[in-house]
Parts: structure tokens; C-alpha cells; sequence
């Protein structure tokens, strides 16, 4: 069980936003500004994060990453939303759209655990208004072939690797270990960079590092041995999001 006095591990809903181009990307973007956000913020969830694909599948694609305390603070959303009268109003040209002009084609949500080692979603250049400033965000989803690697990799990161990346300066957002959602079993964490070139500079720095190659080359936690596929995106913050 968890230790006394560890801090308790977040709940991250995680729901991915497939758009398509045109007035409707608009009609998405102010439902999340004007209604999704300020009943995140009544339902006591939150920081909210916004994300719309730079690089990567689907472009338009906009990800929304909802933090919850507890499970049951995910079970209860959809309630809190239908009973939340401000919501309902403010979301109304959105949540009133006719078949025949939908706001967007799907919305897919996968609902992950925080790891033991970073129970806490982490503001990006630790919050305030440096964490306003010009920002990349890359998403990282790590796919494991059984359910026991998937864990292994986890403990991977929970013992060391999350330490060497912030040895190497790379910052982290949140990593989750994902419970419901496809492709499982995998993982999925974020890190935030100033730009590109902070991005690359970081990660060379993380794969000089002593710890990491010894890391990496011991039995049991070696890549072909726990890690079956990486999908990577980068992806800028809505001028709203608050992360």
C-alpha cells in the first residue's frame, strides 16, 4: 500500500479532440475557452491542459488533459458537467450542433494513473509566469508487449530514469501509467521545452549520461526486452491552456 505521508497519485483523463478544418476547430476551441475550463475550475479539477498538435497524426487534433485527484472525481465529471447550469449555457452553440455540422468527428479519452515517483502533474519552468511563456510539449507513449513488462517499465522509471532526465535538464509534465484506453498495456508521459533546439539539446544530453547507459544496458530493463513500439508527438499550448 502507499506509504504514510506519500503524496496521493493524480488521476490524468487524457481525451483526444479529432477536428476538422474549418469554422468548426473555432466552435471547439471556445467550448473549451468559455465552458470546459471554468467548470473544470467549479468542479475543483485542474490545472486543464490544451494541446493542439505541431507535429504529428491527425492534424487538426486537439488534446485536452484533465487532472482529477481521485478516480471517483473521473466517475463523477459527466454528472457534475450535465448539472452545472453555467456549463450548459456557455457550451450551448457547441453542445446544441446539428448532425448535419458536427464540431468534431470523434472524441476519444483514455483515463491514466500517476507514477509512484511524480504522483503530481508539474507546471511547466515551475508555474507562474515563466510557465506562460512560448512553450513545446512533446508526448511520449511507450506500448510494452505484456502486462508485466509494461509494469517494468515503470519501475524503470520510477528508480532511475525520471532522475536522469532531470539530471539532463529535461523537465517533465506528468507520466501516467494508463488504465483504460487503447493500445494498451503502455504508458504515457509529457515533457516541456522551451523550443526545438532546447528539445534536442536536452536529450543529447540525457543519452551521454553515464547513468543512462548503465541504466539502459541492465538485464530486465533493456528496450527489446520491455518496450515493443514509441509514438512521439509534439504539440503547442491553446493561448488558454493552463499548463
Amino acid at each position: 500500500g502507499p506509504q504514510a505521508g506519500a503524496p496521493a497519485r493524480e488521476f490524468y483523463e487524457l481525451r483526444r479532440y479529432t477536428l476538422r478544418r474549418g469554422p468548426a476547430t473555432a466552435l471547439v476551441n471556445t467550448y473549451l475557452e468559455q465552458a470546459l475550463l471554468p467548470a473544470c475550475q467549479r468542479a475543483g479539477t485542474g490545472p486543464v491542459g490544451v494541446f493542439n498538435v505541431s507535429i504529428g497524426p491527425n492534424s487538426p487534433t486537439t488534446y485536452v488533459l484533465i487532472p482529477h485527484r481521485a478516480a471517483d472525481g473521473f466517475a463523477r465529471f459527466p454528472e457534475q458537467l450535465m448539472a452545472d447550469a453555467a456549463y450548459q449555457a456557455a457550451g450551448k452553440a457547441y453542445l446544441e450542433t446539428p448532425a448535419t455540422s458536427p464540431a468534431f468527428v470523434r472524441v476519444e479519452t483514455s483515463l491514466m494513473r500517476a507514477f509512484s515517483s511524480i504522483p503530481r502533474l508539474e507546471l511547466p519552468f515551475g508555474g507562474g509566469e515563466a510557465g506562460r511563456r512560448s512553450r513545446l510539449f512533446e508526448m511520449r507513449i511507450y506500448e510494452s508487449h505484456s502486462e508485466k513488462a509494461a509494469l517494468k517499465k515503470i519501475e524503470m522509471f520510477n528508480t532511475g530514469e525520471i532522475a536522469i532526465f532531470r539530471k539532463a535538464g529535461l523537465m517533465p509534465v506528468f507520466f501516467g501509467e494508463t488504465i483504460v484506453g487503447p493500445s494498451m498495456p503502455n504508458l504515457t508521459y509529457m515533457l516541456v521545452y522551451e523550443d526545438m533546439a532546447a528539445r534536442d539539446k536536452y536529450w543529447t544530453a540525457f543519452q551521454g549520461l553515464p547513468e543512462w547507459k548503465a541504466l539502459a544496458s541492465t538485464p530486465g530493463f533493456t528496450d527489446p526486452e520491455i518496450v515493443s513500439s514509441i509514438t512521439n508527438m509534439y504539440l503547442r499550448p491553446a493561448a488558454f491552456s493552463q499548463i
